[in-house]
Order: C-alpha cells, then sequence, then structure tokens
C-alpha cells in the first residue's frame, strides 16, 4: 500500500514537471505523436486493403476464370492481343469438361451518353452476350440481364452502372428510358447494383454501361472475328486449379501453340487476383512501415536528447531529494513516468492526426481505409514502449547523480 501512494506522489510529481517544462513537453508529444500519425495510416491502410482484397476476390468467384487475349504480364513489343475467337467460345462450350457458362466480351472505352440536358462520359461501355450479371456475380438492383434474343437481334439495349444512372437521371428511374450513346439511341433494361471500388488508375467498376456484343461490333465497326475476353465459369469450384490446366491446354491445342511456344493468352482466377493483390499490400507495408519506422525513431531520439538535457537541468532538484532520502528507483521511476506520460499524450495526438489524415485520404480515392481496435492497441503500446525505451538511460543517468556533485552544479 505504501509503494502504491509513492507511486502515484511520482506520478503527480512528473506531470507538474512536465508543466513546469511544458514548451519541452510540447515537442516530444509532436515528434511522438507524427511517429503514431504514421502507424495509424498504416495499420488502417493495411486493413482496408485486406478487406477490399477479400471484396474484390469475392465479387470476381471462386468458380470463374477470367480470359484475355496476349500475355498481358509479359507483353512483348508489337505482341498481338486479339487472340481469342468466336470459334474458341463455340469449342469451349462444346468440349470443355466442368464449363457452365461462357461469356465473350470486348470494350470501348471513353464513350458519351446524353439523356435529356444530362451529359455524362462513361469510362467502359461493355459488349457481352447473355447472362452478363450472372457471369461476374453482379446483381441487378432494377429490371434484367442481357438474353439470348438481344445479341441475336443486336439490339440496341443497355444496362447501366451506378455512375452513369446517377448521372444521367439523379434519383429518376432509368428503366425504359432512352439515352444516346455516342449519338446512337439505346434503351435502359437494367441498372447493375453498386461495387463501390475502383478498377484500377482511379476510375470506378460503376463507371460502366453494358450493351450485346453484336450490337457494339456493328455501331462501332468492331473486328467480327476476335473480342478481348472470356469469362468462364466452372461447375467444380474446389478443382478450379485442374480446371484452368484443361483451360489452359484446351486454348493451347485451339490456337496451334508447340511445347516451346508461350500462352498467347492470358487466365486469370480468384487465386491469381488474391496473389496480385497481396504483392501490393506488400508494397504498401513496406513503404508506410518504414516511414512509420522512422518517424517513431525520430520521436525516440527526440525524447531521450530532451531528457538528457533535463536531467542536468534539473541536477540541483534531484541532488535535494536524494538527501532528503529519496531511493534512486524513485528517481528512475519518475522519469519514467515523465516520458512515457509524454508519449501517451503523443499517441492521442497522432491517433487523431493518422485518423484525419486517413480519412482524407480515403475520400480522395488514395487509399482504403478500415478503422479497428486494433489501431488502437497498436499506438499505446508503441506509445509506451518508445518512452520507457528511450527514457530509460537518461532516467537511470537521473538515479545516479551524486547528491553532493548535484548540488554544487
Amino acid at each position: 500500500m505504501a509503494r502504491l501512494s509513492l507511486l502515484l506522489r511520482l506520478a503527480r510529481m512528473a506531470l507538474v514537471s512536465l508543466w513546469a517544462f511544458r514548451l519541452r513537453s510540447c515537442f516530444v508529444i509532436a515528434a511522438t505523436g507524427l511517429g503514431i500519425a504514421s502507424l495509424t495510416i498504416i495499420v488502417a491502410a493495411v486493413d482496408g486493403a485486406q478487406k477490399k482484397a477479400v471484396e474484390i476476390t469475392d465479387s470476381f468467384g471462386p468458380d470463374a476464370a477470367f480470359v484475355l487475349g496476349g500475355d498481358v504480364f509479359s507483353r512483348a513489343v508489337g505482341q498481338r492481343t486479339s487472340t481469342l475467337t468466336w470459334e474458341d467460345v463455340r469449342r469451349i462450350r462444346q468440349s470443355l469438361p466442368g464449363v457452365y457458362l461462357v461469356v465473350p466480351m470486348r470494350a470501348v472505352v471513353k464513350v458519351s451518353l446524353r439523356y435529356g440536358s444530362s451529359n455524362f462520359v462513361a469510362d467502359n461501355l461493355i459488349g457481352s452476350t447473355e447472362d452478363y450479371a450472372t457471369a461476374w456475380n453482379w446483381p441487378l438492383a432494377e429490371g434484367r440481364d442481357l438474353t439470348r434474343e438481344d445479341v441475336d437481334l443486336a439490339a440496341k439495349v443497355t444496362i447501366l452502372g451506378v455512375d452513369p444512372a446517377r448521372a444521367l437521371f439523379g434519383g429518376e428511374n432509368p428503366l425504359g428510358k432512352s439515352i444516346l450513346i455516342n449519338d446512337t439511341p439505346f434503351t435502359v433494361i437494367g441498372l447493375l447494383s453498386e461495387r463501390g471500388f475502383s478498377s484500377g488508375h482511379g476510375s470506378s467498376v460503376d463507371n460502366r454501361l453494358v450493351a450485346p456484343i453484336s450490337t457494339l461490333t456493328q455501331r462501332f465497326n468492331l473486328d467480327r472475328k476476335h473480342f478481348r475476353a472470356l469469362r468462364i465459369k466452372f461447375h467444380d469450384a474446389a478443382n478450379m486449379q485442374a480446371n484452368v490446366e484443361n483451360l489452359r491446354s484446351f486454348l493451347r491445342t485451339l490456337h496451334g501453340l508447340g511445347p516451346t511456344d508461350k500462352d498467347d493468352f492470358t487466365i486469370l482466377t480468384a487465386d491469381e487476383v488474391l496473389k496480385f493483390l497481396s504483392m501490393l499490400k506488400g508494397s504498401l507495408v513496406a513503404f508506410l512501415g518504414v516511414t512509420a519506422a522512422v518517424a517513431i525513431l525520430v520521436g525516440g531520439f527526440v525524447l531521450a536528447n530532451l531528457f538528457y538535457l533535463s536531467v542536468s537541468e534539473r541536477a540541483q532538484e534531484i541532488g535535494i531529494r536524494r538527501a532528503f532520502g529519496a531511493p534512486a528507483w524513485a528517481i528512475m521511476a519518475q522519469f519514467l513516468c515523465e516520458a512515457v506520460a509524454l508519449t501517451l499524450l503523443g499517441a492521442a495526438l497522432g491517433q487523431a492526426l493518422g485518423l484525419g489524415l486517413g480519412q482524407l485520404l480515403a475520400r480522395l480515392e488514395i487509399l482504403e481505409i478500415e478503422l479497428s481496435a486494433k489501431i488502437f492497441l497498436l499506438s499505446v503500446g508503441s506509445a509506451v514502449a518508445i518512452g520507457l525505451l528511450f527514457g530509460l538511460r537518461p532516467a537511470r543517468q537521473a538515479a545516479r547523480l551524486d547528491p553532493i556533485q548535484a548540488l554544487r552544479s
């Protein structure tokens, strides 16, 4: 009980000392706060990246493969990307085991849309066969999906993503309305639900619209033999690795590739997407981790240097206390209390700065932020560790001061 009372008294004395040297205390709080702010951002950003990676892979689908023409990972100069044909679609549907849905696609970028007095530029106009929404596990908020009849008749119908729907119609229901796509009238038959994440380069996956691939080919005078991508779904999601190998072997045979020839196509699955996103997350962790570590070390060194200076300036105070019987451990404990108190205040400041900056970066769509109790625990733990680690040597130096020499200084 006496020891607890002494510790409480030491804590009160530590707070009085910090107030007496408040300008110096502010420097330590600010330096520590910057380090904790960096730590807060990295933890929130990593958690946000992990959450978004799971969302993206879930929406991609564990039973699906996405085939692109050309080798997108090691594309040579001049390499063809139009390597997928309608014959590939026909043969896959007929002969590849385990397949239940094959949807060819192509796209036209940056198309102008108009409805009444409203104008909008959509990032992508996707041309697809029937069952686009089903193929991408993308529920429709309203309306219907493309049908075989739409494709066969090259119907001028479209499914809107959320972004163009809001820009053109606001709160108005778009179903059945006619819009102009590059001055060609299309009837809106459906509305995609909101996905809410970026597709890369700052563009939103919701900034798109979908039309029959036959309509796209005719209206934009596109190559009638080739298309850009295939979406394939399999019955047995548990054996996707075997499914993908069968698909790769089948496409190589269809394209007449020899044993030494590289694939002229790229197959993506949910696992491949997750690996890619994990690699990006690792780069994010490395970059922000180094930044946070440097900022925390800077805060620790500021604390240590100012506390060494404080020991010299408070030598007489320490000498008087030792002369009146204060044990060395009490002196050291007080200095450590001061250090930890400053770093905890720095942690509070740093969390506020980090969370504020994180929300700003999220609004600007630079980083995806996910808040959790882990941020608070890591910030407090790091603050205590900084205070104890960098405050220990100055505290031990203060405890070792000779009372007589200290009073003479």
